[in-house]
């Protein structure tokens, strides 16, 4: 690439660093010690705006660069991305949504935890839920590596390198800094740079055709090297039984995931009610959903303009096809139109890299703090302690006490300011045992985490991200989902089974990918030179889910200890009336 592109989008990334970083820094002014101010932003955020910031939160590079660059590779196989993390909306906004807002408080711990013996259930959840983010969060680091190594023509793994650094100091600095209110604020700003740079490219790939779209696909077909095969099922999953498995395996992760990301989950507590909770998902549907009908159109539209075999050449994961299409639609490598679109075009991909990982960054250290820490920290409260023993001592003493008492009082309509009063007063009613220290070990945890995250982004640079995303939600749907699911619905469901539901689904997803082809055993394995993979599927979903569930039903079977009756219907009252609700 030309001096121009990288001093262009160097200025428009720089800008937009500039104007977060600004934002980070005045809200960070603002009071933010107790954990409520940091997890949740205050409960201040309207459902337009969450819904606006849970599009910011989805909409990755997994989103924007990976599932155009594999649909410009491999045609229809590549269009199951943008269907599978699309219908999953759907399990969010009828299954999970509005009672995870009425029942937890700022981890999805807190609902497991509202009806089961406290510390084990932390412990489990809380580790889970940081081996997803930091899954999710090393997809990210790939996209930022992929999009510096084409802008500085791809010769330079050190300033690769650098670039995943970077992006991971930035993270831990909007975390620390701004908590939850910066965060979504980043994403609002990110979501629209994002819709408005989407559209402008879809229009332009669509003008490039006339507005015909089965001579943009005809045309992709032919210039992909696969003919009419680029446009039917099986060019990436039709070859064989294990790529068919494989296909149904990553179906179930996408669809079954989104409801088991953590980072996802925390959004709903961002709002006042739970009625909130819910138009914020409708919010973020229609988005999305526009969103991902038009990365079909980028994906085709790369493979019809760029070429796959140009697409591959300069990345052979295809995290690069959408910049090569912007620099082909403006005008060419040379041209001022080229080179400017290309510009905006990594400028914003570089805004969403920068954006996700800071809200997944804040999802995994409160689950550090709240969960892992706290539960550590806290006493032992017996085995039929309550969900805020502990942690929450001092909240909430009887059905009628505390910040739940508040919280029925506070109108679940009315202005935004009369809102704010609110959450003021119950955050002053209802103190918190440790706030400062619980807040201080989640920013520390943020730091650790980015950590982790830059060291196995700068292991995984090869692969592509949306592929590195799907394995993410195959964990979350497999340790994540069962005990939220038997949490909320299962009337028997005890602690064994909550902790054996987690255990039973996060191991063997774990293990089943270390033992897969994605990390050994072929050319595009992060180890390609060794070979000890026993697990044919490069997705574990359709075991590991299945696992979950079939591990929390056998620890509540076998439990010595019987289910909390009492505790299940005060839980099951809050979830679906929001009647002690935080």
């Amino acid at each position: 690439m030309s001096g121009d592109h990288q001093t262009l989008a160097l200025l428009l990334f720089s800008g937009f660093v500039a104007v977060t970083l600004g934002i980070t820094t005045w809200v960070s002014r603002e009071r933010h010690g107790s954990a409520e101010e940091f997890y949740t932003g205050g409960r201040l955020f309207s459902p337009m705006e969450n819904g606006f910031a849970i599009a910011g939160d989805y909409m990755s590079a997994a989103s924007f660069l990976g599932i155009s660059g594999l649909i410009a590779l491999v045609g229809y196989d590549g269009m199951l991305y943008s269907v599978g993390f699309l219908v999953a909306w759907l399990v969010v906004l009828l299954l999970v949504a509005e009672l995870v807002r009425n029942c937890g408080r700022f981890t999805l711990a807190d609902v497991v935890a509202a009806r089961m013996r406290e510390r084990p259930v932390r412990i489990a959840a809380g580790t889970s839920s940081v081996a997803v983010s930091v899954l999710y969060l090393v997809a990210q680091m790939v996209g930022a590596g992929s999009l510096v190594a084409l802008l500085l023509g791809g010769t330079s793994e050190a300033a690769r390198a650098w670039t995943v650094i970077g992006v991971g100091a930035l993270m831990v600095v909007y975390v620390t800094l701004g908590g939850m209110r910066a965060t979504t604020w980043i994403q609002i700003v990110k979501a629209v740079l994002l819709m408005a740079g989407t559209v402008a490219l879809t229009v332009l790939v669509l003008l490039r055709f006339h507005g015909d779209f089965d001579a943009l696909l005809t045309t992709a077909a032919e210039r992909s090297g696969h003919g009419k095969e680029f446009l039917s099922p099986g060019l990436a999953y039709g070859g064989g039984w294990t790529a068919r498995l494989d296909f149904i395996s990553l179906g179930l992760a996408l669809v079954l995931g989104t409801a088991g990301l953590p980072h996802i989950l925390s959004r709903f507590y961002t709002v006042p009610t739970a009625r909130a909770a819910r138009r914020s998902v409708v919010w973020a549907i229609g988005l999305i959903g526009g969103f991902y009908l038009m990365t079909i159109v980028l994906g085709f539209g790369a493979a019809a303009v760029v070429g796959t075999d140009e697409v591959r050449a300069s990345s052979a994961a295809g995290n690069t096809a959408v910049p090569l299409l912007a620099l082909d639609l403006g005008g060419g490598a040379g041209s001022t139109g080229g080179t400017v679109l290309f510009a905006v075009v990594a400028a914003i991909a570089f805004a969403t890299i920068l954006a996700v990982v800071a809200g997944i960054t804040l999802a995994s250290s409160a689950s550090v703090a709240h969960d892992l820490y706290a539960s550590f920290k806290r006493p032992h409260a017996g085995p039929h302690a309550g969900p805020h023993a502990g942690s929450h001592a001092g909240q909430r003493t009887g059905p009628q006490a505390g910040p739940y008492a508040e919280s029925r009082a506070r109108p679940h309509g009315g202005r935004r300011g009369r809102r704010r009063a609110n959450s003021r007063a119950g955050n002053r009613a209802a103190p918190h045992a440790k706030p400062l220290g619980e807040v201080a070990v989640a920013r520390i945890a943020a730091a650790c985490i980015g950590a982790v995250a830059i060291a196995l982004g700068l292991l995984a640079r090869d692969l592509n991200v949306a592929f590195l995303v799907g394995l993410a939600f195959a964990v979350a749907a497999s340790a994540n989902l069962p005990v939220l699911l038997y949490s909320l619905f299962w009337r028997n469901f005890t602690t064994r089974g909550a902790v054996w539901s987690v255990y039973g689904g996060l191991v063997p997803a774990v293990l089943l990918v270390v033992f897969s082809p994605v990390v050994s055993g072929t050319p595009e394995a992060l180890f390609p030179g060794v070979d000890f993979h026993v697990f044919p599927l490069q997705n574990p979903g359709l075991v590991s889910i299945p696992l979950g569930f079939l591990a929390g039903w056998i620890g509540t079977v076998l439990s010595r200890e019987p289910a909390d009756e009492a505790k299940h219907a005060e839980s099951e009252v809050r979830s679906l009336t929001g009647a002690g609700a935080v």
